[in-house]
């Protein structure tokens, strides 16, 4: 329960005051008009006493009465309605508001941050363990607790309005007050008519209200004294002539009014009646306005109310209107209708504009602060010398009555004690007893007589003597069964033993529920019955059982009354976050509780204010539909009390949130959203455009692209693949298009990327590099994909959805260098012209309708059209939300499972907002500043620069195959079309696999002008071969230059040989491309980057690229290994440079693709150094066909050629009638090609060695090396026949074998093996042995044969050998087949050979016996001449030399 300002005695004692009545002449009344106040309002800041007061009890004791307050009242001779007091209570809640611009003060105290009426408190939960020291110093703090003003001026107001009862006296006149003034022409003439005037209200039948105490009421007589106007002796002669009347004990001289009103206005004075008329103004409404009376009387001093007495009607020349009471409602027609309706924002408004009213009159404007001390002088005296003693005298004679009545020798009290000191009686239950609520005592009742002592002796907080007289009278009371008459009693009973001073009882809390439960069960008050509920809760409050407190407050909430459920509510909710162990939840709950009946009751700020604060628990504990619950209560009532952005907010937050709602539900919060929204937007049409929160946009996921939509296919041609928004992002393909294009830019300036080179980014994502502004071009579309999430179960649809921009137009030209043009923005401002938009500079792209169905993402492409250069910043997205009929079937469709835009029904409600694209840059974390911190980089790839027109490329691929077997030729078209207005040039192509296409030579000799060019449409250049020239090879000579090899080139990039190297808008150009199966079979990914350039250059952007990535899947078809090694023959002696070349072709082909077989058409060689001379052991079948699985060797003689310069030999061995030329177009580009390419990978394979090489060998070292290189490249030209379609079909295809060195095996496809490096000085020399057979071979002689060694020093330094003839062959396998022979003469030979040198020794051999011998038996062993070795390096012989002896 919320804390108050007073103590819990403070606040009992100020409830129940004596009460004294007054009555007023006319005059009187008007003398205190001069200050705009009554009489009772004149005295009412003075009515409590500032010092002790004495009296004596019945027993002669001396009792002390403290802080004693009284109430002065005028005379009402009707009770207040229960209509009338219903919607005062309801005013003045209305009225009192939390108060605004209060400092909170923070507590720490578990995980609860509760704002209760702008304080901030925080409680914890009992699983927290450090409740108990929080709430320690929540105790020691001031601002522990909120107070709730509103329930406090409400329980004020409430206590003040109950009307008197015949039950009870607390409510009954003491006294009364008759107030004449000085300047009466005959004041105690008008004294006495005042009197008489009193007693006919108090003794006549016709006036059963007000209530008096006793018969004989205590008349006090106030004489008034104007000091200003009036005659001091006059007013002194008076007074004489009334102490002779009245006494001095019954009468008083009260001079006012000692400043005149139009003098001392600069004079400061305190105005006392402030805080007491202020809270009154509520009463001087309209709605009172309707009765004739002006004058309101209130059971208490606290709130009095104006007398108004100009209005008043004249009786007898008293200007007192006794006939209706203020609360009463004329125009009401049932009394007993409720006030808590929900139309009270008018009445509302009517209050505080009375209350500025109110506050601006000044008080007390003649009265100076002597007149102050003098009214509360007289208030003093009226209650020392007249009050005190009439309460005095009056319990004396209660007390001696009840004695002599009853009999009794002893006085009350001690026969109370002695009664008390008895056995009890069992009290029977509330529902054992009979329902006498109606009984009624005659005034001289014994029983009323002992309660009108008690509420004496409690009214002079003589509480013990008050304990005793309830208690006696609550037995008899419940002995006669006077239900009404006993609550009554048990009800003061429990207040009296609680102000007991000394506490010499406890606090019996069950005479309160016995008190609450009669009241209403059976006599069916809830006024009293909830005056026990204030007076008891506030007492547990006390006593810290907050808990018994709050289930007594929700105990008496009930549907006959809206506002009283909500108030007690709230505090029974203040009780539970009071405890000891703060119950959070509790509070919460009961909160809104407190908030629904508020709103029943047509308190829409308090209830808000409920909701609001029951809103701090439950927010973020994942009870998603109680905030859903209390989101949508807080819009309803903020839009209610048209606090429009809180409402939209408060739905705001249902929507943003994960609602677990059904589709109804969410229906409904998404249409009072939009209503609000729509109301909003209302007050400020030419406002800004809002914020909508749906539906969800992942900013992240936001991917720009600049340019136009890819063509489709048409037909036979395939457009180049490019970039477009439905390619997924590779991170790895995006690196290989940078290198691809960093590449290009290299050798387009001289191998030297500039400074100022950004790579171009046609799409944009979380992904790329959005750290630089990207380049856009004027009058091509920039599109935005936007990613659009709908988190609600039913279809949002968006109209009219575009972009939001602002553009700053510059121009980049020389002339201009970067000229900055004013701004503009477009649809920031709704009702803002298209021309002052901008839209001439920037065109928008509109979807009229796009629909999210229930739960979807959707992506939304939007487009821009930049037609003027300058920096363009995309801001975020306008668009209209709205719904569709969503709740009921469509066409027969459920519109949840899914509908398509254009065929929607709208509900009519739409509000038109936008959503701002914010990106949140890639995390830094370079410096050690960035790792210690949070720090982000910019992403700008909503901020393109538009540059100057450039011309735009596009290309076709005709007849482009997307299966090749390995090693196939195919000949396909390229067109190249400038669909721009600029003219482009430097058109090249580049990519990592430049052995797979080719445009042919650099002349036109050197390619094929057709496909039909030649026989079977072959894509080679052919001719007609002579059948002489079979096995014989045919000369050409060609150059890398003219494929575009040049020294120094990449051969990677390739230029497009365009007529005139220049595109002209709008042309196009068809070339023909050669392609080439990779060598593995498998798909394959052959990435092609065009660059051009355009013809006028420009600043920001220097070329273009277009990208197309061609899926090629191949087939195996044939491989081919190839070997060379030196030749022994005789021939050409002295000259070394023979050697015999061995191909070996296997058919590889399982038939998948339907070949049936492979015919080698012809071996070409291509070298600087050698040549195929001719094919050895060749057939007689010129046509050599593999079929499946088939493997096939030739062989062939090379010779070394004449030395060329820088040409490429090529020698052609034709195994049909038509001859390939292979030292042109295509054949040579791909010879080229793929050797670049696979020196290429050579040189990185060796680099893996580097390290180890230069440890090794030396620079002599590595000349020696080159004695066995050979670099010879073979070339295996091939047909195939494949049946397609019952079509038989040529293939043609062609295999490259780069051999390198002498021995070692060449693959025409890549092979995974570790390459050795010192095998090489093995063959430093190159021997033969050359044997002749003699004739006859007689009996028992020596067979002599001599023998030419042949030794040749390949190398190009001086060797020295030696020749050592004794080494014996030691393997039984050698000894079986060759047999046994004898060197005879020099065993050893030493030698030094110069460089290329060849040299012949003479042996001679014996042999013994017929047979097969090997003379390769010698070992050689040679080291470089210049070299200290310890050893020489063994050689081997390349292959054996066998010698036959036989008989004649």
């Amino acid at each position: 329960m919320a804390q108050c300002v007073q103590s819990v005695q403070e606040f009992i004692q100020d409830s129940f005051v004596p009460l004294v009545a007054a009555l007023c002449s006319e005059e009187a009344e008007r003398l205190t008009r001069k200050n705009n106040l009554g009489f009772s309002e004149l005295v009412k800041p003075f009515c409590r006493l500032t010092s002790e007061v004495h009296m004596r009890d019945p027993n002669n004791q001396l009792h002390v009465i403290k802080n004693l307050k009284i109430a002065v009242n005028n005379i009402i001779t009707h009770s207040p309605q229960p209509g009338g007091i219903r919607k005062l209570l309801n005013d003045v809640v209305s009225v009192s508001q939390p108060a605004e611009g209060l400092v909170t003060n923070v507590i720490t105290a578990g995980d609860y941050d509760l704002n209760i009426s702008d304080r901030s408190v925080k409680a914890s939960v009992p699983w927290y363990n450090n409740w108990k020291d929080t709430l320690m110093e929540l105790n020691t703090s001031t601002f522990y607790s909120a107070t709730t003003p509103w329930f406090e001026s409400y329980r004020e107001s409430f206590l003040q309005s109950m009307p008197a009862s015949d039950h009870e006296f607390l409510n009954h006149y003491v006294a009364c007050m008759l107030v004449v003034s000085s300047g009466e022409p005959e004041p105690v003439e008008q004294f006495l008519k005042l009197s008489q005037e009193q007693h006919r209200i108090q003794h006549s039948s016709e006036y059963a209200y007000p209530k008096w105490f006793i018969p004989n009421t205590l008349k006090y007589y106030v004489l008034l004294h104007d000091v200003s106007a009036g005659e001091e002796q006059r007013a002194d002669s008076v007074y004489e002539e009334m102490k002779q009347r009245y006494g001095t004990q019954g009468c008083y001289l009260l001079k006012i009014n000692s400043r005149g009103s139009n003098r001392g206005a600069d004079e400061q004075i305190p105005d006392p009646w402030s805080q007491y008329l202020q809270k009154n103004s509520i009463q001087n409404q309209e709605s009172y306005d309707d009765g004739p009376y002006t004058v309101i009387s209130n059971k208490n001093a606290d709130h009095l109310i104006s007398d108004g007495l100009d209005n008043d009607i004249q009786v007898d020349g008293l200007s007192n209107n006794f006939k209706a009471h203020p609360l009463q409602l004329d125009h009401l027609s049932d009394t007993s209708s409720s006030f808590d309706g929900t139309d009270y924002i008018k009445t509302t408004s009517s209050l505080h504009e009375s209350k500025k009213t109110s506050s601006g009159t000044p008080h007390g404007a003649c009265l100076t602060l002597t007149d102050h001390d003098r009214i509360r002088q007289f208030i003093q005296e009226f209650t020392f010398r007249g009050l005190l003693p009439h309460i005095e005298k009056t319990i004396r004679q209660l007390n001696d009555q009840l004695i002599s009545r009853k009999g009794l020798s002893r006085s009350l009290f001690s026969a109370t004690k002695k009664w008390f000191s008895g056995s009890k009686v069992p009290e029977k239950s509330i529902n054992e007893l009979k329902n006498t609520s109606g009984l009624l005592y005659p005034p001289e009742a014994p029983e009323l007589q002992i309660r009108k002592m008690a509420d004496l002796c409690f009214l002079v907080q003589h509480y013990e003597l008050a304990y005793s007289c309830y208690h006696t009278a609550k037995k008899d009371f419940l002995n006669d069964q006077a239900m009404l008459y006993a609550a009554g009693a048990l009800e003061m009973a429990a207040v009296s033993a609680f102000l007991q001073p000394g506490a010499p009882r406890p606090y019996p809390a069950h005479y309160m529920d016995t008190a609450i439960q009669t009241y209403r069960d059976i006599c069916k008050n809830m006024v009293l019955a909830e005056r026990c509920v204030l007076l008891s809760a506030e007492i547990l409050k006390s006593q810290s059982k907050y808990s018994d407190a709050a289930a007594l407050l929700i105990r008496l909430t009930s549907e006959d009354s809206d506002l009283r459920s909500a108030l007690l509510l709230e505090q029974a909710a203040h009780c539970f976050i009071n405890m000891k162990s703060p119950m959070v939840r509790k509070f919460a709950f009961h909160m809104i509780l407190a908030g629904h009946r508020y709103s029943k009751a047509g308190q829409k700020k308090h209830a808000l204010r409920c909701y609001c604060q029951a809103m701090q628990v439950y927010k973020g504990k994942g009870w998603s539909l109680a905030e859903d619950h209390i989101n949508f209560t807080i819009g309803r009532q903020s839009f209610t009390l048209r606090q429009l952005d809180n409402a939209v907010s408060a739905f705001r937050h249902i929507l943003i949130n994960d609602s677990k709602q059904p589709a109804a539900q969410q229906g409904t919060f998404l249409r009072e959203y939009l209503y609000v929204y729509k109301n909003v937007t209302q007050l400020s049409p030419d406002g800004p455009l809002p914020q909508l929160p749906l539906p969800y946009i992942n900013n992240s996921a936001t991917r720009v692209f600049f340019g136009h939509d890819r063509r489709p296919a048409e037909g036979e041609k395939q457009a180049a693949t490019h970039i477009s928004l439905d390619q997924e992002y590779d991170c790895e393909s995006s690196h290989q298009w940078k290198e691809l294009e960093e590449q290009v830019v290299a050798v387009v300036n001289k191998g030297i990327i500039p400074s100022n080179f950004q790579p171009t980014q046609y799409c944009l994502n979380s992904y790329s590099d959005n750290s630089k502004f990207p380049l856009a071009v004027v009058e091509e579309p920039v599109t935005v994909e936007v990613a659009f999430r709908n988190p609600l179960k039913v279809p949002l649809l968006l109209t009219d959805l575009s972009l939001l921009w602002k553009f700053q137009p510059k121009d980049f030209s020389a002339k201009h260098n970067g000229e900055i043009k004013t701004a503009l923005q477009n649809c920031l401002f709704p009702s803002l012209p298209p021309q002052a938009c901008g839209n001439d500079m920037i065109g928008a792209e509109v979807i009229a309708e796009f629909l999210i169905n229930s739960e979807e993402t959707k992506m939304a492409r939007l487009k821009l059209f930049p037609h003027q250069t300058g920096e363009l910043h995309i801001l975020g997205v306008v668009y209209n939300l709205g719904t569709i009929q969503g709740t009921m079937m469509l066409d027969g469709i459920d519109p949840s499972i899914g509908l398509q835009a254009g065929k929607l029904v709208y509900n009519g409600m739409s509000v038109r907002g936008r959503q701002d694209l914010e990106i949140q840059g890639p995390r830094l974390n370079n410096t050690k500043e960035e790792k210690t911190s949070i720090k982000y980089g910019p992403d700008r790839r909503l901020d393109p620069i538009i540059t100057e027109e450039m011309p735009l490329l596009e290309v076709f691929f005709i007849n482009f195959p997307t299966g090749l077997l390995c090693g196939e030729i195919r000949k396909a078209y390229v067109e190249f079309v400038n669909v721009s207005k600029c003219p482009l040039t430097a058109l090249k192509v580049v990519s990592k696999h430049p052995e797979f296409f080719t445009f042919g030579g650099n002349t036109a000799v050197l390619t094929p002008l057709s496909p039909s060019a030649s026989e079977n449409c072959s894509a080679y250049k052919t001719v007609v071969t002579d059948s002489t020239s079979v096995c014989t090879a045919l000369m050409s000579s060609a150059s890398s230059v003219n494929f575009g090899l040049g020294t120094g080139s990449q051969p990677e990039v390739i230029h497009v040989p365009l007529p005139d190297s220049v595109l002209l808008p709008g042309a196009s150009i068809q070339l023909p491309m050669w392609l080439h199966g990779p060598d593995e079979e498998g798909v394959h990914e052959i990435n092609f980057l065009f660059y051009y350039e355009s013809i006028k250059k420009h600043s920001k952007m220097c070329h273009r690229v277009l990208r197309h990535t061609a899926v090629i899947c191949t087939s195996r078809s044939l491989n081919v290994r190839a070997t060379v090694c030196r030749s022994n023959a005789l021939e050409d002696e002295g000259k070394g440079d023979n050697m015999l070349v061995f191909v070996d072709v296997e058919n590889i082909n399982t038939s998948e693709a339907g070949v049936k077989e492979f015919h080698i058409v012809q071996v070409s060689s291509n070298s600087k150094h050698w040549k195929l001379q001719k094919a050895v052991n060749l057939s007689e079948d010129k046509d050599y066909k593999l079929a499946s699985r088939e493997r096939g060797k030739l062989c062939f003689k090379a010779v070394r050629c004449k030395n060329s310069g820088e040409n490429y030999t090529f020698a052609d061995i034709v195994f049909g009638n038509e001859q390939i030329i292979s030292s042109a177009s295509p054949c040579a580009d791909f010879f080229f090609r793929s050797l670049s390419s696979k020196l290429k990978r050579t040189h990185a394979q060796s680099n893996m060695f580097q390290g180890a090489a230069k440890q090794s060998f030396d620079e002599a070292v590595r000349l020696i090396q080159k004695c066995s290189e050979v670099d010879l490249n073979i070339v295996v030209l091939w047909k195939a026949y494949v049946v397609e379609d019952n079509k038989q079909l040529i293939l043609e295809g062609q295999h490259h074998v780069v051999l390198h060195t002498v021995g070692k095996e060449a693959f025409s496809f890549p092979q995974k093996q570790v390459i050795l490096i010192l095998f090489c000085i093995k063959n430093l020399l190159l021997y033969k042995s050359l044997s002749k057979v003699f004739g006859m071979f007689p009996k028992c002689v020596l067979c002599l044969v001599p023998v030419t060694l042949l030794l040749s020093n390949c190398s190009e330094a001086d060797v020295d050998v030696i020749i050592d003839l004794r080494h014996k062959t030691t393997s039984p396998e050698a000894l079986e087949i060759h047999g046994s022979f004898t060197w005879l003469g020099q065993t050893q030979y030493k030698l030094q050979l110069k460089s290329q040198e060849v040299y012949s020794l003479q042996l001679k051999a014996c042999f013994v016996r017929t047979g097969v011998y090997n003379l390769g038996t010698h070992r050689v062993f040679a080291k470089l001449a210049d070299q200290v070795t310890l050893f020489e390096t063994s050689q081997q012989n390349s292959m054996p030399a066998l010698i036959i002896i036989s008989n004649i």
